[in-house]
């Protein structure tokens, strides 16, 4: 039996949670694909070597959204290495450490269950970006991953792609090898968003000043050239509280909602 504290969470080898070490391996929410319990509260520190990156891929993830919640830290589950927080069922990319630690922290309320997620890990030499990711309606074109290698996006018919179409796996001074930008997502012809461009300009929800409508997905993306910084002023802002959300994620902290 070992015992580790942090002010952000305890847990012994009995519970749920633990030191994950290896080349790869698998994490999965307690009961899993059977429904997870309430109250949960694990924590899972992946541990490598050094020189070592650790690259995290969710296959399964279905959580009661808002309520159950698992987070991902780039280094030691403290709010400062925050580096995703999830909810619902949707998969995000995979998720790429900085560092040889990459910790997930599982809380779940007091109500509701659902199938829980499954997640696996597999630890990065420095020379390797890792892959980016499959994106929604969309289709990567090449499989190598290594420092100097290409890759490119492209969308399925009626989908229209936003951001960079082709990312390079580069050196990134302090992290080893990394994407030199995000991997793009592609939307549907004709709905909100966009990427926008130049040295200024304005975003605005869907039909502003009047109401926007309902069941709106809406994402925008400012892209800078590398080493400028993005400076977001709102000068309106009148959400439905507590059930319509505008994320901004790209930020130093952690994403704002």
């Amino acid at each position: 039996l070992f015992q580790i504290h942090n002010p952000l969470y305890c847990f012994t080898a009995e519970s749920c949670g633990g030191v994950v070490q290896g080349l790869n391996g698998t994490i999965e929410s307690p009961g899993f694909p059977h429904g997870y319990p309430n109250f949960a509260n694990c924590t899972w520190l992946i541990i490598t070597g050094e020189r070592n990156r650790i690259q995290l891929t969710f296959v399964t993830l279905a959580l009661e959204e808002d309520f159950d919640i698992v987070s991902v830290y780039d280094g030691q589950p403290l709010p400062g290495n925050l580096k995703m927080r999830l909810s619902g069922f949707m998969l995000p990319s995979p998720i790429v450490s900085s560092g040889s630690i990459l910790a997930l922290w599982f809380t779940t309320d007091f109500a509701v269950s659902a199938q829980g997620f499954k997640a696996v890990y597999e630890v990065l030499p420095s020379h390797t970006c890792g892959t980016p990711g499959l994106i929604p309606n969309g289709v990567i074109h090449g499989s190598r991953y290594n420092m100097g290698d290409k890759i490119r996006y492209s969308c399925e018919s009626g989908f229209v792609l936003e951001g960079h179409s082709i990312l390079t796996c580069i050196v990134s001074p302090g992290s080893g090898a990394q994407w030199d930008f995000p991997s793009p997502f592609c939307r549907a012809e004709g709905a909100c968003g966009g990427t926008l461009r130049g040295t200024a300009g304005s975003i605005t929800s869907p039909g502003y000043p009047a109401e926007y409508d309902n069941n709106l997905d809406c994402t925008w993306s400012i892209l800078a050239e590398p080493g400028d910084t993005i400076a977001l002023v709102f000068n309106d802002f009148l959400l439905e509280d507590k059930y319509d959300f505008l994320e901004i994620s790209g930020t130093e902290a952690p994403s704002i909602w």
